[in-house]
């Protein structure tokens, strides 16, 4: 089983960027489909990019679509979400997350067979 650690988050000005990372142990992450979800207090956790087990396809929530970039190495086991032209509206816990399930399947449902614990980006004005 996949492991997930992420790091990267911390606060940032509204128009600034971040790079979030997800660092995975085990030997067996090029099989799995990775992506990121995101989720506000109070909301339901919401689907933010995912990407194939080769890194040849990605997906992107609408909402982050032009702005934020989904990528993986897979000689290091690690995915990374690269975030520019930030927005207050971007502001949640980001959390990373593993399936063997198609990348193209994530947006239609939240289940994810490995999170990793989550890390908060703030975006202020």
């Amino acid at each position: 089983q996949v492991q997930l650690v992420e790091s990267g988050g911390g606060l940032v000005q509204a128009g600034g960027s971040l790079r979030l990372s997800c660092a995975a142990s085990g030997r067996t992450f090029s099989t799995y489909a990775m992506g990121w979800f995101r989720q506000v207090s109070g909301k339901e956790r919401e689907f933010v990019a995912a990407i194939s087990v080769s890194g040849g396809n990605t997906y992107y929530a609408d909402s982050v679509k032009g702005r934020f970039t989904i990528s993986r190495d897979n000689a290091k086991n690690t995915v990374y979400l690269q975030m520019n032209s930030l927005n207050p509206e971007d502001t949640a816990v980001y959390y990373c997350a593993a399936d063997r399930a198609f990348a193209s399947t994530w947006t239609l449902t939240g289940y994810r067979e490995v999170w990793g614990q989550g890390t908060l980006v703030t975006v202020s004005s």
